[in-house]
């Protein structure tokens, strides 16, 4: 299919109109393996060193053998400790107290012994969270906070 006008017309042979200056990559080093430009094949970098072949295994960390994705959502209707506490850690940006150690790599959250609400939180950009002993979560707030089920 070709078309007579310059502003539709398809290139037959694009490599045709490449310019011939070479573009370093900083992705790639002078020592990989050398490209075919076969069509149809397929690219891959190989690497031998640790640094790129990260670990791929299990990356649940505190959360071992618990499934982290929740099954299904619903919002708070009204408050109780439970809610209190997932206020907290969305306040935070955690989805829950299983996502929290999940990222943060932490075996227990603190927490005040008399009402056992969470006392401080680690947000992602390392800031904390303090938290008082009472309730901080007011009713106008309950309908915003996400329980999930696993």
């Amino acid at each position: 299919m070709k078309r007579s006008s310059k502003k539709g017309a398809i290139m037959e042979n694009p490599v045709a109109f490449m310019d011939g200056k070479d573009v370093p990559c900083s992705a790639f080093s002078s020592e990989e393996a050398p490209v075919s430009d076969v069509p149809g094949t397929s690219f891959r970098r190989e690497s031998d060193s640790l640094e790129d072949s990260k670990l791929t295994g299990d990356v649940s960390g505190a959360t071992a053998g618990i499934d982290t994705k929740p099954k299904s959502i619903h919002r708070a209707k009204i408050w109780s400790g439970e809610v209190e506490n997932l206020y907290r850690f969305q306040q935070a940006g955690y989805r829950d107290e299983i996502e929290y150690k999940q990222v943060k790599h932490v075996d227990m959250v603190e927490r005040w012994p008399e009402t056992g609400f969470v006392k401080k939180l680690q947000r992602r950009d390392n800031t904390f969270y303090y938290y008082n002993k009472e309730r901080e979560c007011e009713d106008k707030e309950v309908h915003k906070v996400k329980v999930y089920a696993y």
